[in-house]
């Protein structure tokens, strides 16, 4: 007798455990296929274990750079990347264990091992021996991720040529990389490793870092990287990676001309792509765009009732926030309960190299492009009294409001920890909340948090402290 569930969910990343838990908190029988890691890519090689690598490389640049303005000095620094490694480790492995639990808490069964629709109400799970069972679900969830695109042509090893997964494992500091790409993955792996002093080249085919923010911010991030040493080629496309007996070769083009540049390790961040073949989706009729990705409603739900899919398999946004909102509005929906829908154009995004980067909403060219009358203000951290004590006053927050309703349509930071002052402005978008409310809401003293509200007073004519 095959067992047979309410909800299975397929991929134990923050999407699909975050669906089978609310969903056994509904009181639906749940299981969760996962077959490789409870956590998925992010708890175990990806958003978690890298912010402990940014915290270690956040003080090992105190300790390079910065002793001479803090006042203290070193004969023998000894700087050990291995350890920094074996930290992430421990930390990564801490929350594993904790979802471990969870899922024991919640009376969720896991199941080893790799799943494939064999029905619309039917799931074949093969462990690693190779032996298989079918079980039955009145409802599937979708969870299977995404994975790294590295071009057939580039001579990928995962030793000389890196994904983010081997490059987060690796316990060996490189003396020179080249970062393909820099966005989130590429901007933080170059922070990290820069800050160890590895001389870092970052490529970037489009004409600006993070290309998908706003082009201030860009611009900001760019001065900042080139102070800490950090190399950047924007608008160079990469025509070819190689491998040679002593690390790796890449040729870059720019208006006609090429560059060939020589490294360590090259690390490739260009994308990802569903993990969407060999589970079954075409057996069963699951509808998919050009790209792979899996289309869903607002209520996560595909083409054929009863299986939903959540995460970076849709291709919405690929954050990990996003995907256990996502999961959420799966469980209840299935339960039964009203969902609020997503605004994808205002999930809070955020990348943690240095100084951080956080962003919601529109553009300010974006806002124009809409036609919308809109309204730019700005602060600057070196008018913010903790940035100064910290030492960490580079950049500023931006909002872009509407200029009739006083509301934002968009916020853009880059500054010191600024991916922690996202909530209050997501929320105030949400609820149609002013940024004149923001401006009279007490922000306590001193702190980073600060700019908002002072951003806030400047979006309507009254800045205090500018």
């Amino acid at each position: 007798m095959e067992e047979s569930y309410d909800v299975v969910v397929v991929g134990a990343g923050p999407g699909g455990y975050v669906a089978a838990i609310r969903s056994a908190q509904l009181g639906l029988k749940t299981a969760i296929i996962e077959k490789q890691w409870l956590g998925g890519v992010c708890l175990n090689v990806g958003c978690i274990p890298s912010k402990s690598l940014l915290k270690n490389a956040d003080v090992a640049h105190t300790l390079r750079e910065r002793g001479k303005e803090l006042g203290f000095s070193f004969d023998n620094l000894v700087l050990d990347y291995a350890v920094a490694v074996k930290r992430s480790r421990q930390v990564s492995d801490r929350l594993v264990k904790g979802v471990g639990f969870l899922m024991k808490k919640n009376n969720v069964a896991v199941l080893n091992g790799t799943a494939k629709l064999a029905g619309k109400q039917t799931i074949t799970v093969t462990a690693s021996d190779g032996t298989s069972q079918q079980i039955s679900a009145k409802n599937i969830i979708l969870a299977t991720g995404a994975s790294s695109i590295v071009p057939n042509a580039w001579q990928f090893d995962g030793q000389k040529v890196l994904t983010y997964k081997e490059a987060i494992l690796q316990e060996k500091q490189p003396a020179s990389v080249v970062v393909i790409g820099s966005g989130a993955i590429g901007s933080e792996f170059s922070t990290v490793w820069n800050s160890y002093g590895t001389e870092v080249t970052i490529v970037e085919m489009l004409p600006r870092v993070v290309p998908l923010e706003d082009e201030e911010v860009s611009q900001e991030l760019e001065k900042s990287f080139k102070k800490r040493g950090i190399k950047t080629l924007t608008g160079h496309k990469v025509e070819s990676v190689e491998t040679t007996d002593v690390g790796v070769k890449v040729t870059v083009s720019a208006d006609g001309v090429e560059k060939v540049l020589e490294a360590e390790q090259a690390l490739v961040a260009i994308g990802f792509r569903p993990n969407s073949s060999g589970i079954g989706l075409e057996d069963v009729g699951v509808k998919t765009n050009e790209r792979g990705f899996v289309e869903i409603s607002a209520t996560m739900a595909t083409n054929i009732e009863g299986i939903y899919a959540i995460g970076d398999l849709t291709g919405k946004l690929m954050l990990a926030h996003v995907a256990s909102a996502q999961a959420i509005i799966a469980a209840e929906t299935i339960a039964g309960l009203p969902t609020h829908p997503l605004k994808y154009e205002n999930m809070p995004r955020a990348t943690y190299c240095q100084p951080q980067v956080a962003s919601f909403g529109l553009t300010e060219k974006q806002a124009q492009d809409t036609g919308v009358a809109v309204k730019i203000a700005k602060f600057p951290f070196q008018a913010n009294g903790k940035a100064l004590g910290l030492g960490e006053y580079a950049g500023w927050v931006k909002f872009v409001v509407n200029s009739d309703t006083g509301v934002l349509v968009g916020a853009h930071l880059i500054g010191p920890e600024v991916t922690e002052l996202l909530p209050e402005l997501t929320l105030a978008e949400r609820h149609g909340i002013s940024v004149e409310d923001i401006a009279h809401n007490v922000h306590a003293h001193p702190t980073i948090s600060e700019a908002l509200m002072e951003v806030a007073h400047a979006a309507y004519g009254a800045p205090i402290h500018m």
